[in-house]
């Protein structure tokens, strides 16, 4: 009795580890997030002692994608009004948004198609037929006339395919981290899109703040021109003064045309990106005064950054994708199990389709699994496993981008800042110069040419100021993209009910 006992014994145990073996070889191995050389603090964060600790005194805490947060309306820190409505336009008529958006949809449905298949399909088949049988084909005798005959039919069927070995499953997986990653791209574009209107605002602006700096000039070399005229036909000075100032309103004026072409450029940049024909769109005039409306913006955690910038959040999802059809390509090796029903009747007429006596049925399984591929399968799994291990790597590069972006706008702020503060001081020094220089000029006790090189001076240094409070402006909005449309910690995601 025994040997009958431990050999059914041992059947079990052969038979569960064949199972569970088939089962581990076709599933889709469990996803491993990779492992991120995250730094502890950025490089160039001088805002880090504002950082709140985590609750158990660290500053690291585990980057989990949350690519759905609220990021917030990031461009109202500026206090602008005409940014605000300029955004405003741009999401409802940008053109690579709706392109984003449409993908958005196309991905949603693929993913509904998959989850289709965790259901039975049921179907309905009605038809009609009218046909004739030769007279040989029902063993009568040659020439018997047959009549011709009318046949109907109503079927009720469905099919079901049994996830066995995680086919099914692992479809639906891939299906919609392919959805979430397409959704985090289209977060992306829009966050671009905002930026770039931010941006290119922001550069308008300066623009015209150099445009006002050098019509400034303008007046001064028009007011030298008039003075050294008057001067030369009084026969005080020699022409060669009333030439240099001519020269220097000429070139003035034609540096003030060549603005005028960048603003132009900048102004129908910003019309593509409102979704407008740059005809019929002209951007008034807003000098970019100073630099004190600009936000500072806090980095918070490099490992936060994992969590809010949309485009890692896609390497994310398309990771997991890709790790689910591992179980997909590694299920078409093992056999799929079909089960099929049809219920239904057939007759003469269409009411004898609904009589008891021309009812039928069928019920039937169907097992089939491959063979000879010809390594067709084998060959299936090694490219799903090499498209993952693209898809980390992508991951990492996404992530180190991330950080040298952070990094390089930080640093970009700090230095511009320190560049804004020297530049500030130059700007009086300047006007003191220049003030000086007129004063020794109309008194006859310096040359016309120190007039103007204090002149040029000053209005180098002023341009310098501007370009330096626009380049600030745009930075900044650097920042804020690289840190995915927001900074500080990440506000906590709302549970699905």
């Amino acid at each position: 009795m025994a040997a009958p006992r431990a050999a059914t014994a041992l059947r079990t145990t052969l038979t569960a580890m064949a199972a569970a073996v088939l089962l581990a070889a076709c599933a889709a191995p469990e996803f491993k997030q990779p492992q991120i050389a995250t730094p502890a603090a950025f490089k160039e964060d001088q805002t880090l002692a504002a950082v709140q600790t985590a609750s158990d005194g660290t500053r690291w805490k585990q980057g989990v994608p949350a690519e759905r947060q609220a990021r917030g309306e990031w461009w109202l820190a500026f206090n602008d009004p005409a940014l605000t409505e300029l955004i405003g336009e741009a999401t409802k008529a940008n053109a690579n948004l709706a392109v984003a958006a449409a993908r958005v949809k196309q991905a949603r449905a693929i993913a509904g198609i998959a989850e289709a298949d965790r259901i039975p399909q049921v179907g309905v088949n009605v038809g009609a037929q009218r046909n004739r049988a030769s007279a040989l084909s029902l063993s009568l005798p040659e020439g018997t006339p047959v009549a011709p005959g009318n046949v109907y039919q109503a079927n009720l069927t469905a099919s079901y395919e049994v996830d066995l070995f995680g086919r099914v499953s692992s479809n639906v997986s891939a299906a919609r981290n392919d959805a979430l990653a397409v959704e985090a791209t289209y977060r992306s574009v829009l966050l671009s899109l905002q930026a770039d209107v931010a941006q290119t605002y922001f550069m308008l602006r300066e623009t015209d703040a150099e445009l006002a700096t050098l019509e400034q000039t303008v007046r001064l070399r028009e007011e030298s021109v008039h003075v050294n005229q008057r001067r030369y036909d009084l026969g005080d000075i020699g022409e060669f003064d009333l030439a240099r100032a001519r020269t220097e309103l000429s070139t003035a004026r034609a540096e003030a045309i060549g603005l005028q072409r960048q603003r132009t450029t900048n102004e129908h940049a910003l019309a593509v990106l409102l979704g407008k024909p740059a005809a019929s769109f002209t951007a008034s005039v807003n000098p970019l005064q100073d630099s004190a409306f600009l936000p500072v913006i806090p980095a918070g955690l490099p490992s936060s950054l994992l969590e809010r910038r949309p485009d890692i959040a896609s390497a994310q999802r398309t990771m997991e994708a890709s790790n689910a059809r591992i179980g997909v390509a590694k299920s078409a090796m093992f056999p799929a199990l079909t089960l099929n029903a049809a219920a239904g009747g057939t007759g003469d007429t269409v009411a004898d389709i609904f009589k008891w006596s021309s009812r039928s049925w069928l019920l039937g399984a169907l097992m089939s699994m491959p063979i000879i591929d010809g390594g067709r399968n084998k060959a299936a799994v090694t490219r799903s496993e090499a498209q993952l291990e693209e898809s980390v790597a992508t991951y990492r590069q996404s992530v180190l981008v991330a950080f040298a972006e952070v990094e390089d706008n930080l640093a970009g702020l700090r230095i511009l800042s320190g560049q804004t503060q020297q530049i500030d001081e130059a700007v009086v020094s300047a006007r003191r110069s220049a003030d000086l220089a007129q004063k020794l000029y109309a008194a006859g006790r310096s040359s016309y040419l120190d007039l103007l090189d204090a002149q040029r001076n000053l209005a180098t240094i002023e341009r310098n100021a501007v370009q330096l409070r626009g380049n600030r402006a745009v930075t900044t909005v650097a920042l804020i993209r690289a840190l995915g449309g927001g900074w500080g910690e990440p506000e906590p995601q709302v549970a699905a009910n």
